[in-house]
């Protein structure tokens, strides 16, 4: 009975100081998120403040929480749409967890933390936290493919995190990790996962369609929840996390098509606990830990914001996303939490960090999860300006890039060509494992090594163990041309693929292909890159594997550089002909034909996307703004690459020119891009707004 008195007084006291806060920061129109850990702070320990709920219940009953919360994502992704965003999830999510976990390592070091200390810290800010992000997403109604590719990201993050566990609790346990160990730990998990859902979708929507058929809401309701609960036990027993169950079985309920009479009954009972869950995230902040430790609290927090935010806008656009996309994907995922305080747990009980360590973790998360919501808001202004301040052929070539993957995506597929990449593929996997144990086995037997050649040799000691980092160096290059060699041979056979040569001696999309080239080339290298120098960096003094990539970066930034200055040119180019062509239907008065003609001039004009005309109509709010007011690229992705005005023929536009009732732009960019910039243009304005 005493049992039961405490869980009846935490839960009441939890639901009343959290409704209090959160009615509060509603009416401040502030995020309710906010409210929520305010009130964990409030009922928390760490505050003279006499209300103090049971700290183990509180995060029992906020497990529920984000069980629940992991569920609604889930049945919001279908396992076909999951699949459609993998790419794209999984490039990105590699290339901003290498990079985090390098960033980390290198700050750990710095404040004169332990390299087991480092590498938990790296590990600690890598992953980004589903339930916020879910939670801030609801509240600020985000859908559509941002939501789509973030919540990518994040699922590959964390199986990532379920690697890094178990490579760190080897680590730290002494018993290391060898190749053997990682296949098995990689090849267990793709077991369960393809086992979980070769059965679920045998099973799980036939079951909710037999349920659904019975018109009983609180039965669909409790057999949903049902399901959710006992898919994320079993992902437990088997070792892995209950989000990530969770998440899979709101995938399997989706895939009964009733996802949206599940996720009508589940949405109140997923919200009561998942404020549970943020308030139990504010009882964990210990103001005086975070002021003992707020210099290391301040950089990381730094480093999680900056860090992700590249890491995270790099890969979204390489993978064929618009700049504003990507940068609005790197502001949503610079935060960490539930992982991190899991794998901050598994340090300090293993015994490789000090005590330190997991309050500030929960510090970093905690700022993190309040500045989530500010910078989610904040993310299209902060797109807008970027897209103004980038240098004209940046600014052309990523409105063209999108395009270009999306015709990649869209080529029909060749065995020949997709062998051809798996081998490239393949052999630069292999390259740089062989490289990444080449320099940890020179690092790890350098002195047995050197004692070895000095004695054979008869040299000193100095010299014996720069003749073994010089051989090592020597047969490093091979690997490292290899590399490079497989990036760029794959660069060039995609993009041919994307814009294929044309016959004959003149190649109008040679501009484009050799864009799309370096730029393809430069996502294969980071792919490769960022993860080995992240690997490495704990066995190599300095930072010489940074610089090897960086110098490699360099190098392909000047050449890309180039590619885009042609580029601008090509498009300079394929604007005045499109110009032309459109004035001379203005002359002949066949206006009607202007969207043929357009389509003529793509086939003579690769590279330039597909241009596609919208008329402005009186009623349009581009009338009378002028390009730069309009921030139509900014906004959705798509470039006006020419005007026609009526009888005055058609104009190559600049970022001045003001739109006039009649104009026909001629829009180049994605699909999606140009879909979204037609609903900007063709939308009507109000009436006040067109009134004299």
């Amino acid at each position: 009975m005493h049992g039961a008195h405490d869980f009846l007084k935490a839960l009441a006291m939890v639901l009343c100081v959290a409704a209090v806060t959160s009615i509060i920061f509603q009416r401040l129109r502030q995020p309710v998120v906010l409210g929520y850990i305010i009130a964990g702070l409030i009922i928390g320990p760490h505050v003279p403040i006499p209300l103090v709920a049971d700290a183990g219940i509180v995060q029992t009953l906020s497990e529920l929480g984000v069980i629940l919360l992991m569920f609604s994502l889930g049945l919001e992704f279908s396992l076909r749409k999951l699949f459609q965003v993998g790419p794209t999830a999984g490039i990105t999510a590699v290339i901003q967890c290498s990079l985090m976990i390098w960033l980390g390592f290198v700050v750990g070091r710095a404040f004169g933390w332990t390299t087991l200390e480092s590498i938990f810290v790296g590990a600690i800010i890598a992953i980004s936290s589903t339930t916020i992000i879910a939670k801030a997403f609801d509240e600020q109604g985000i859908k559509g493919k941002l939501r789509e590719i973030v919540v990518g990201v994040l699922i590959v993050e964390d199986l990532i995190a379920i690697l890094l566990m178990a490579t760190l609790t080897a680590v730290s346990s002494g018993a290391g990790l060898s190749a053997g160990q990682l296949a098995l730990t990689i090849g267990r998990l793709g077991l369960f996962l393809v086992g979980l859902v070769v059965v679920g979708l045998l099973v799980i929507p036939r079951v909710v369609r037999a349920v659904h058929k019975l018109e009983r809401p609180e039965t669909l309701l409790v057999t949903s929840v049902g399901i959710c609960f006992a898919v994320a036990l079993l992902a437990q027993e088997f070792g892995y996390s209950v989000a990530l169950g969770a998440f899979l079985a709101g995938s399997l309920v989706a895939e009964s098509g009733k996802e949206k009479d599940v996720e009508h009954l589940v949405q109140p009972v997923r919200d009561v606990f998942a404020a549970i869950f943020f308030v139990s995230v504010g009882m964990l902040i210990d103001p005086a830990l975070v002021a003992q430790h707020w210099v290391a609290v301040a950089v990381l927090t730094g480093v999680v914001i900056v860090g992700k935010l590249v890491g995270v806008s790099l890969g979204v656009f390489l993978t064929g996303n618009g700049t504003r996309t990507a940068v609005q994907s790197g502001l949503s995922l610079a935060q960490i939490g539930e992982f991190s305080f899991i794998i901050a747990g598994l340090g300090l009980s293993l015994n490789a960090t000090g005590a330190f360590l997991y309050p500030v973790a929960v510090a970093v998360s905690a700022i993190t999860t309040l500045t989530t919501p500010f910078l989610i808001r904040a993310s299209g202004p902060v797109a807008n300006f970027v897209d103004r301040k980038l240098p004209k052929p940046l600014q052309t070539f990523a409105a063209l890039y999108g395009s270009w993957v999306e015709g990649l995506r869209a080529a029909p597929p060749q065995k020949t060509t997709g062998a051809r990449i798996r081998r490239m593929v393949r052999l630069m996997v292999i390259d740089a494992a062989l490289l990444a144990a080449l320099v940890i086995g020179t690092s790890v037997f350098l002195e047995r090594l050197t004692t070895t050649v000095e004695s054979r040799g008869g040299l000193g000691a100095s010299v014996a163990r720069l003749l073994v980092i010089g051989l090592a160096s020597a047969l490093a290059v091979p690997f490292l041309v290899g590399i490079v060699r497989m990036a760029r041979g794959m660069g060039v056979l995609l993009a041919d693929l994307a814009l294929p040569p044309g016959e004959g001696k003149l190649d109008r999309a040679a501009a484009p292909r050799r864009a799309l080239v370096v730029t393809l080339q430069l996502a294969s290298l980071l792919s490769v890159g960022i993860p080995l120098v992240a690997l490495t960096q704990p066995f190599i003094p300095g930072f010489q594997g940074a610089a090897v990539l960086l110098v490699q970066l360099v190098v392909m930034a000047v050449g890309f550089w180039r590619s885009a200055t042609h580029l601008q040119g090509h498009v300079r180019a394929g604007s005045q002909v499109i110009v032309s062509a459109l004035a001379a239907q203005t002359h002949v008065g066949n206006e009607e034909k202007q969207e043929e003609q357009l389509k003529t001039l793509h086939a003579i004009l690769p590279g330039l996307g597909e241009p596609t005309p919208v008329r402005l109509e009186a009623s349009s709010p581009a009338v009378g703004r002028s390009l730069a007011q309009l921030n139509l690229r900014g906004m959705t992705g798509a470039t006006v690459l020419a005007i026609q005005r009526g009888e005055g023929g058609a104009v190559v536009p600049t970022a001045q020119e003001v739109l006039r009732e009649g104009d026909v732009l001629a829009l180049a960019g994605t699909h999606e891009a140009i879909d979204a910039a037609r609903a900007v243009l063709e939308t009507p304005r109000s009436p006040e707004a067109v009134a004299p």
